[in-house]
């Protein structure tokens, strides 16, 4: 039985880590003590949700958080600080900090440290988030204890609606681009002068097809450019569009 730990303080560990290819140790007083603190843990590097919709969201909520009183944003689980490093590479994570609890030490102290090896992984981190302050667990959201891999509160979206039920998340901007395309450089353009986070999907990569493009927007030619889930259009609709935000 999964318990909440709100009203506690942080278990007490030291975490071996990897700062410019050396080794530190960074003890929980380093990343808690005196500071407003997001920790979200999941299962382990690499793997679905982690990787496609749990971590993704916060780092593309970080800054928003951040402007909401938050110092840092952690991401947790039992992987070694290898396996961490490598991942926020490939998810392009710069907003937040990757914390390798290799040995489940901290995980454990939670109460937080479940028995994975029925599908070969061995002892991971339930998944859950929590706010701290200055070392003490205000809130946690723990998902609940069912077959498979629940996703339902531990999601960055709850998180910030907790801290702040009338903040204002960016928008998700994504766009379908082609290499060498002059409207897919002037959209990029705009996107990057304004600030704004986007993701970038380009055909003929990742097994993208023309076809994908035709599927998804209705239309054959880049750039197409959606805003949290609605089709905007190209370049020209984008320009509107960026003209009447903020």
């Amino acid at each position: 039985m999964l318990k909440s730990q709100e009203g506690q303080h942080v278990p007490q560990v030291t975490f071996p880590v990897r700062v410019d290819g050396t080794w530190e140790k960074v003890s929980s007083d380093a990343l808690f003590k005196g500071k407003t603190v997001v920790l979200f843990a999941l299962p382990g590097a690499f793997t679905p949700t982690c990787s496609n919709m749990h971590l993704p969201r916060y780092n593309e909520l970080a800054v928003t958080l951040k402007e909401n009183g938050v110092d840092s944003v952690i991401c947790l689980a039992v992987n070694d600080p290898f396996v961490m490093e490598t991942w926020q590479t490939a998810q392009k994570a710069e907003s937040v900090y990757f914390l390798p609890d290799g040995n489940g030490e901290f995980s454990a102290g939670m109460g937080m440290l479940v028995d994975k090896s029925d599908i070969g992984l061995g002892k991971r981190s339930w998944r859950y988030s929590m706010l701290v302050k200055d070392g003490l667990i205000e809130k946690m959201f723990i998902e609940a204890e069912e077959p498979g891999d629940p996703f339902k509160v531990s999601d960055a979206d709850t998180m910030l609606g907790y801290i702040n039920a009338k903040a204002v998340p960016p928008p998700r901007i994504t766009f379908f681009s082609k290499p060498g395309c002059p409207h897919c450089a002037r959209a990029r353009e705009m996107l990057n002068k304004k600030g704004e986070r986007f993701e970038e999907i380009e055909l003929g990569s990742n097994g993208v097809s023309y076809s994908s493009l035709q599927a998804v927007s209705g239309k054959g030619t880049t750039p197409q450019v959606f805003i949290d889930g609605e089709h905007i259009g190209g370049a020209d609709e984008l320009a509107v569009w960026l003209a009447k935000a903020k």
